[in-house]
């Protein structure tokens, strides 16, 4: 895990309320949280040089209008489970969450939108703003399997997100890292003067945190 507090006083507020994504991470299962790496920044879209592979289970919703044209999509981009109408109750009343991501088409929101306590809480409800309420769901789905992240800063300035798991290279999680520390920097809005970083720290999710040279980071 690693722990990164962004000086972000004038701006945090408006940053707080938006959702930001890191593509083309090596894939990130944050269910596996014993051997995953969290990290605490904020940052714009940004690509590592790593290919991730296609772990992610994905679930596509579509409505009847478009469910077979965009559910032959879905499932040839490679989501795991595909359906409407049919997969709210299983999620409602059987508590069925054998996914990892939900992606929907703008349409479909007025019915996901009753399993907003469902899906809310556990950080799986679309979000327009992550790219999982699209009507592209083949490059939504593709994104996803290819690593792509989503984090958000908290009212202290602080972001929480996975940098990779036990079982990557060093070479992957040290890609992975400078990608989150490059699109950090240039999220920087242009009225916070001085340093950016205040304090940054490397851990395990379980681990003691190991405080990072900020200085370097930031050159």
């Amino acid at each position: 895990m690693e722990d990164v507090h962004v000086d972000d006083e004038e701006g945090s507020e408006n940053v707080t309320e938006n959702n930001e994504t890191v593509e083309n991470f090596n894939e990130v299962d944050t269910e596996e949280t014993n051997e995953s790496a969290p990290v605490e920044t904020e940052a714009k879209t940004e690509e590592t040089k790593n290919e991730a592979p296609a772990e992610t289970k994905v679930k596509a919703e579509e409505t009847k209008d478009s469910e077979t044209a965009k559910a032959e999509e879905a499932k040839a981009a490679g989501a795991e489970f595909v359906g409407a109408e049919d997969l709210i109750p299983k999620i409602q009343n059987e508590g069925w969450l054998d996914f990892d991501v939900v992606v929907a088409t703008p349409d479909m929101m007025g019915v996901v939108g009753r399993l907003g306590r469902v899906l809310g809480p556990k950080g799986l409800m679309p979000n327009p703003k992550a790219g999982t309420v699209t009507m592209d769901v083949t490059k939504a789905v593709h994104d996803i399997k290819a690593g792509k992240i989503e984090y958000r800063l908290d009212k202290t300035n602080i972001i929480h997100v996975p940098v990779g798991k036990a079982s990557f290279t060093e070479e992957q999680l040290a890609d992975n890292f400078q990608t989150l520390m490059d699109a950090i920097l240039k999220a920087k809005p242009s009225t916070v003067k001085g340093a950016y970083f205040k304090s940054v720290a490397l851990t395990s999710t379980m681990g003691p945190g190991v405080k990072l040279n900020v200085a370097k980071l930031a050159n």
